[in-house]
């Protein structure tokens, strides 16, 4: 039965994104994988109720949908939710535990890079949004976040998983903040840490321009974000990142990412997003209200 409302739901996407109603999300899942038997109670989730994982915010609904990549053997990998009207992604969410993040392969070569077939065609991103465009194909969940196995990592080269960013941010910035988070995963800090990343797509204030390479154009946001969260012995702790989007930083800027760091209950206030929102209502409401900086080991 489940199979067969994923087949519906695949067809009714196909035909057209746009008829999707405003309160609802349609998942778009790769073929349903058996998941895990020996992952952590809170990772071994079935890919039906990818809406009620802890680290899936709230979801936007009008014309955007859930796009879930899987792994034959680790089950989930990532998954976003895409908007339609904007050919772009709200975010993307993923998990970092001792069983998925292993580094047994190197990064993906050039020929990785990809459309994303779960998308209809005329709401992907594309190869010609970026060339000859001066901006990094920017990934939101890193490749190196995914070395576990080969098919793991193609898949972090899909478009989907792209925004425009100037490499300034992307090579150094962005890229010393994903290092941080990577810093995190290991098993004296963490049980499971919780992901969700992007840039801003929504408001005038927030997204910085159009990349216009492409038929269509895609957004280039002014600003980016992360939302991590941090499982171990049972007890959360919660922190966010935000920054400007700019085509250079000062050396104080690029000095430490400490300086960008802020409450969940900020970054829920300058993104719209309502991050952790599958918490428990108490444990979500202390959790994002503190910075607790002191406790992310910078």
């Amino acid at each position: 039965m489940k199979k067969l409302l994923s087949i519906l739901a695949f067809i009714f996407l196909m035909a057209s994104c746009s008829k999707v109603p405003d309160d609802n999300i349609i998942i778009v899942d790769e073929p349903e994988k058996e998941q895990p038997q020996d992952l952590p109670q809170d990772v071994n989730d079935d890919n039906a109720d990818i809406i009620s994982r802890i680290e899936c915010p709230k979801t936007r609904g009008g014309n955007s949908i859930i796009v879930v990549k899987n792994d034959d053997e680790y089950g989930v990998n990532y998954f976003l939710e895409w908007d339609c009207d904007k050919r772009a992604q709200r975010w993307t969410a993923y998990r970092m535990y001792k069983g998925n993040t292993a580094t047994t392969v190197s990064r993906s070569g050039d020929d990785a890079w990809h459309e994303d077939e779960q998308i209809p065609v005329e709401y992907r991103s594309t190869y010609d949004d970026y060339h000859y465009s001066g901006f990094d194909r920017g990934h939101i969940c890193p490749s190196a976040d995914r070395l576990q196995n080969r098919n793991m990592n193609r898949q972090t080269f899909c478009y989907s998983n792209m925004h425009p960013q100037y490499n300034a941010l992307n090579a150094f910035v962005w890229a010393d903040m994903e290092t941080r988070v990577r810093s995190w995963n290991r098993d004296s800090f963490r049980d499971t840490l919780y992901v969700v990343k992007g840039g801003t797509i929504d408001g005038k204030d927030y997204v910085f321009d159009f990349l216009t390479q492409g038929d269509y154009g895609v957004l280039i946001p002014k600003y980016f974000f992360m939302a991590i969260l941090c499982l171990k012995n049972g007890k959360y702790k919660a922190l966010g990142f935000w920054i400007e989007h700019k085509p250079s930083y000062s050396q104080s800027e690029q000095k430490s990412i400490k300086q960008y760091a802020v409450s969940i209950d900020e970054l829920e206030q300058r993104t719209g997003i309502d991050f952790f929102c599958n918490l428990d209502d108490e444990i979500e409401k202390s959790t994002e209200k503190a910075t607790e900086v002191s406790a992310w080991s910078f």
